[in-house]
């Protein structure tokens, strides 16, 4: 059996499993750089893979269209790291007979990168920590968060997370999302309000949905439009549910105060990227799952789901919606 990880860009899936456990005969191959385009020409991709029986994804990392999978021919097992992966087509795999199984996870880091980046914008801390190496000091004023209104776009367990810090910073927080109730705000200590309001009243606004069809741009030009002028806006949850072009717009402009971002719509972000040269950004390369505690339990299940499977057994199976 020729099993393949991808993408494990720190080097460390081989000492966070033992994958001595794989089947007698067993080969294993570790791609630690991105394979090819994966956002064009898929052959690359797919010369590369074609190889292998099982593979194990990180993520959303490598997208897994049918047009991929199509190109397979070896491949009798795809695990991928998480829940649920969107760049998968699962009724593709489905049709091949593939069985997609998925880990845990463990904890909230996505809630603690948040506020590492509301911090930083804040407290000016990237640009002051710059200035100060460069023979600078002081060269701006920072701001405080206590009084401050946070308005939370979805109220799950990661906006929950990140609710309860902002109340302990003495920040009002409220939030909204398609489906929250007054009730479940309440819940959280926090106020439900409409969307528009969200957007015009918030010194902070941040991001916190699952992306679907559904909720893919849920924040436009219109609610970009409707924020404050010093307010900031932090993703860490999906790009896609932001409006890129209407958010450059806004912080090229000055329209807004700042964001701060950890998700892209090309990932990794590519040398020439505009994201690089906008002004008051917070720039993280998509680390809110990236800790070594998590991928301790990512790299270790998916083992786990190849041996299940290997034993007729297999185990958090992934189905088509």
């Amino acid at each position: 059996m020729r099993v393949a990880v991808l993408d494990d860009y720190q080097g460390v899936a081989r000492d966070l499993a033992d994958w001595s456990q794989l089947p007698p005969g067993s080969d294993l191959t570790v791609f630690e750089q991105p394979l090819g385009d994966v956002y064009g020409d898929l052959g690359a991709v797919a010369a590369a893979l074609e190889p292998f029986d099982v593979l194990v994804i990180m993520r959303e990392r490598t997208p897994f269209p049918a047009s991929l999978i199509d190109r397979l021919p070896n491949l009798k097992l795809l695990v991928t790291t998480g829940a649920r992966n969107n760049a998968i087509d699962l009724k593709a795999c489905a049709a091949r007979g593939i069985p997609v199984c998925g880990t845990r996870m463990v904890g909230t880091p996505t809630a603690e990168l948040t506020w590492g980046l509301i911090l930083a914008l804040a407290k000016r801390i990237p640009t002051e920590e710059r200035a100060l190496r460069e023979g600078r000091w002081q060269t701006g004023l920072t701001g405080d968060l206590g009084g401050k209104r946070l308005g939370l776009v979805g109220l799950g367990k990661l906006g929950s997370k990140v609710a309860k810090v902002g109340q302990a910073f003495g920040m009002e927080v409220v939030a909204w999302s398609p489906n929250l109730t007054d009730e479940r705000a309440a819940e959280a200590g926090v106020t439900r309000v409409e969307k528009r309001d969200l957007f015009a009243t918030a010194d902070v606004v941040s991001v916190h949905l699952v992306l679907s069809e559904r909720t893919r741009g849920v924040v436009g030009a219109e609610e970009i439009g409707a924020m404050k002028p010093t307010a900031f806006l932090v993703n860490t949850s999906r790009a896609g549910l932001v409006d890129e072009a209407a958010l450059v717009h806004a912080l090229r402009h000055g329209h807004i105060g700042g964001a701060g971002i950890d998700v892209f719509p090309i990932e990794p972000l590519p040398a020439n990227s505009l994201w690089l040269d906008l002004p008051n950004t917070v720039l993280t390369p998509h680390l809110g799952y990236v800790t070594r505690e998590n991928y301790a339990v990512f790299y270790r299940d998916a083992l786990e789901d190849i041996l299940a499977w290997t034993a007729g057994s297999p185990v958090r199976l992934l189905s088509p919606a």
